[in-house]
């Protein structure tokens, strides 16, 4: 339960004009920043920036007191603006089959507290169950701060509508229509926000990460499906109805081959990690990890090389199908699978190579590891984004 404080934060934030939403989120994401600089970047009278911080600084949401960024030069002295971290706090969870990854945050999305806990079941009933439990947990471990828990990220894989918090499709979870976000509202109490898994880990990456320097990347994500999401002209990409980016259920491979979802000739059907260890173990006749085919592609095995091959091809292609349609200046690859990237390395960027359309090849491509907790931090960003950003109501 938030104190009195807490919640006039969250209401000051929730209430606040437009002008004074993007002049939080200037700050909140490049403190410590003077006026001025705020002022340039968002197009904002020095004036107007002064009548937006001023409540904030209040409210104990900012802090303006760490010294002038002017000292020794003339004029009048300017001291930077800098969020206070912990004036609210966060919890992000990402939801995988069988397991819960939960993180509590500051406002700048760094991590107070992380856990783990075991999904013995998919049943929606059960993982809200879980979820409400992990949310305690985490904030019984905030040490005096859990009464500033503001609100809660939860990241699921598939169709996602942020804006009600249905789960329209998750291959992953067998789940279809399931309103996670009301559930949890009715459960916790407070602001809870559903987001799509790769998206929110886009949303990580724009307010606190590599999007805090690029007007347009895409994140893609190679693991246990392949996902995307699309930083574009300073925004994460939502989508008319919630869905942008999938390029893991483009059909660009054959109709034979059945993707999870249930359509035929998607990416994931050949280049998800299951897609993967099935391939092979139809070579070998036999039950196997995907550690085990990793070791086997790294020992030259024709079935597991083939497999990986495969599935870079298709991966660089769709990375090129991106790139000819948005145009990012950066496509960063994500995920587990990017541990052993080396197998994936050279057919890919043969493939992008091969159907990048002229400029759109200049776009770069980088590799950038992601662990769980790194998703969880992503459920987190998205519920601090919403916190700020949302309009009221």
């Amino acid at each position: 339960m938030m104190n009195d404080v807490a919640a006039a934060r969250v209401s000051l934030l929730r209430e606040s004009s437009d002008a004074a939403t993007r002049v939080f989120a200037t700050i909140l994401t490049r403190s410590p920043i003077s006026r001025a600089d705020v002022a340039r970047s968002i197009g904002l009278s020095q004036a107007a920036v002064t009548k937006a911080v001023t409540p904030l600084l209040a409210a104990g949401l900012l802090d303006d007191s760490l010294g002038s960024d002017r000292q020794g030069l003339p004029g009048r002295p300017a001291n930077p603006i800098a969020v206070v971290p912990d004036a609210l706090v966060t919890v992000g969870i990402k939801v995988n089959p069988h397991q819960l990854i939960g993180v509590a945050t500051d406002l700048t999305a760094q991590v107070l507290a992380a856990e783990q806990s075991r999904l013995d079941s998919d049943d929606p009933d059960a993982v809200v169950d879980a979820i409400v439990a992990l949310v305690g947990s985490l904030a019984g471990g905030l040490d005096g701060r859990s009464d500033r828990l503001a609100a809660i990220g939860v990241s699921v894989s598939g169709d996602v509508d942020a804006r009600t918090g249905l789960i329209r499709e998750s291959a992953n979870m067998h789940w279809q229509d399931v309103p996670l976000g009301a559930r949890l509202t009715e459960r916790l109490g407070a602001l809870v926000v559903v987001e799509n898994d790769v998206r929110a880990l886009t949303i990580g990456e724009h307010w606190f990460g590599v999007g805090l320097g690029t007007e347009s990347f895409a994140m893609v994500t190679i693991g246990r499906g392949i996902g995307s999401g699309l930083h574009l002209n300073g925004e994460v990409v939502e989508g008319a109805y919630g869905v942008a980016g999938e390029i893991g259920h483009l059909p660009l491979t054959s109709p034979d081959k059945i993707c999870a979802c249930g359509r035929r000739g998607c990416v994931e059907a050949v280049a998800a990690t299951h897609a993967i260890v099935d391939a092979v173990e139809a070579a070998h006749g036999r039950s196997l990890t995907i550690e085990q085919v990793v070791n086997l592609a790294y020992a030259g095995d024709p079935a597991a090389v083939n497999a990986f091959h495969e599935a870079a091809t298709v991966i660089g292609t769709a990375i090129a199908s991106l790139a000819n349609l948005v145009g990012p200046e950066v496509v960063i690859i994500g995920g587990e699978g990017v541990t052993n990237f080396e197998l994936f390395r050279e057919p890919l960027l043969a493939a992008f190579a091969e159907h990048a359309f002229g400029a759109a090849g200049r776009c770069r491509i980088v590799v950038r590891p992601h662990t769980f907790q790194d998703w969880a931090r992503g459920a987190a960003a998205a519920a601090i984004r919403a916190l700020v950003a949302a309009p009221a109501g």
